[in-house]
């Protein structure tokens, strides 16, 4: 009964939305350069519209100048994650990347990623190589990317929505994960099948789980192992507000889990909702934007500063394209001005020969940056402080 209030009183029952969908079965007919400078737009038009909503906010960047004596830079480059594409089996309605089963131009092509391998090969501190989508692994140079990532000793992430193991063709992605020792990051929203299935479409739960256990099988996440594999689930809260205690939350879930569904998992990650894309359109809609960009700014804490992953994260789009962080690669912010001794920041993966390159530059920043700094702080690898 303890962990049900929690997850009432907490909002997880009220967890991020999917909706599952076919893929499309016709490819578009525009060019990736139609719908570049289409979704630029789109940018460059939503981005007027929140800074008119925020006008009265502080920019992050002085926030963030103050409580640290100077700017915002750089350090070595320890995680480098890829972006593949766009392209994906559900539409999320909080999904900061706008994916979906339509979306199948943006998908990083065979060029770009032996160019990533290139960099990550040239950049010793590179020691992870974080994969994201949309669904990664509906990229078709997906595995290709992991299996050079693990020649060069590089740790993997894959951002795996769960469902997506249930596309054809990906029958035997779990045992490919497996063999790669790739760290899975998955996004389960609440253990409740009633709740799940009615906020993310019929059958999803389901899939969720049959998917998580199968990774089980697989020794994903099973503490009694030896050396078990890596399995993080991830929790989104549903609108204008601030996730539970991560600590906390993670508590509840491997309750409910194991007594419901034998599932066992390495741990949680609790992460805020940035406003931006899909979340902010509907936060203009329903009148809350402003209210929620000030409830960040009330909860700003100094402390995660240190931890933020755009410190030590470069973003890679499908295009190839350098940003700070993802959320900034949605935005269309290349990476920030360069430091007092720093040579210009390149903007593509074409521009530099190594990552380490980018040691001590400053970073681009926004009023959305104050999400990453709100309460406990956010982060890919979720919350940044106890």
């Amino acid at each position: 009964m303890l962990a049900h209030r929690l997850c009432f009183s907490t909002g997880v029952f009220r967890a991020v939305c999917y909706r599952g969908v076919r893929l499309a079965s016709t490819q578009s007919t525009e060019s990736s350069e139609i719908v570049r400078q289409r979704e630029l737009r789109k940018s460059r038009q939503r981005l007027e519209t929140l800074a008119l909503a925020t006008k009265g906010l502080p920019s992050f960047r002085d926030t963030a100048r103050a409580a640290l004596g100077g700017e915002l830079k750089r350090r070595k480059t320890s995680t480098l994650q890829v972006n593949v594409g766009l392209l994906c089996n559900q539409t999320c309605h909080h999904c900061h990347v706008e994916a979906g089963p339509t979306r199948t131009v943006e998908n990083m092509s065979r060029e770009v990623v032996d160019r990533v391998i290139e960099l990550m090969a040239r950049s010793e501190s590179v020691q992870t190589v974080d994969i994201t989508g949309g669904a990664p692994e509906l990229n078709p140079h997906f595995r290709t990317l992991v299996a050079a990532a693990r020649r060069h000793h590089k740790n993997v992430i894959d951002r795996c929505n769960l469902t997506v193991l249930f596309e054809e063709g990906q029958h035997d992605t779990p045992e490919f994960l497996a063999a790669n020792q790739v760290h899975v990051v998955a996004s389960l929203p609440c253990y409740s099948f009633a709740n799940v299935d009615k906020q993310r479409g019929k059958g999803v739960f389901d899939k969720s789980i049959r998917a998580l256990q199968r990774l089980n099988e697989l020794g994903y996440g099973r503490v009694g192992l030896q050396q078990p594999l890596r399995l993080s689930l991830v929790y989104n809260p549903l609108g204008a507000s601030l996730p539970p205690p991560q600590q906390q939350l993670e508590r509840a879930y491997r309750s409910e889990l194991q007594q419901h569904f034998g599932i066992e998992f390495t741990d949680l990650f609790t992460v805020t909702n940035m406003p931006i894309k899909r979340f902010a359109d509907q936060l203009l809609q329903t009148e809350q934007y402003t209210a929620y960009m000030q409830l960040l700014l009330d909860a700003f804490n100094a402390a995660t500063l240190e931890s933020l992953m755009c410190r030590d994260t470069v973003s890679i789009s499908w295009d190839g394209k350098l940003h700070d962080c993802d959320f900034n690669q949605m935005l269309q912010m290349r990476l920030g001005a360069p430091g007092a001794q720093a040579p210009p920041a390149p903007a593509t993966v074409w521009e530099l020969e190594s990552l380490d390159q980018l040691e001590g530059h400053s970073i681009a920043t926004g009023k959305h940056c104050y999400a990453c700094t709100a309460g406990a702080g956010s982060s890919c690898t979720g919350a940044l402080v106890s």
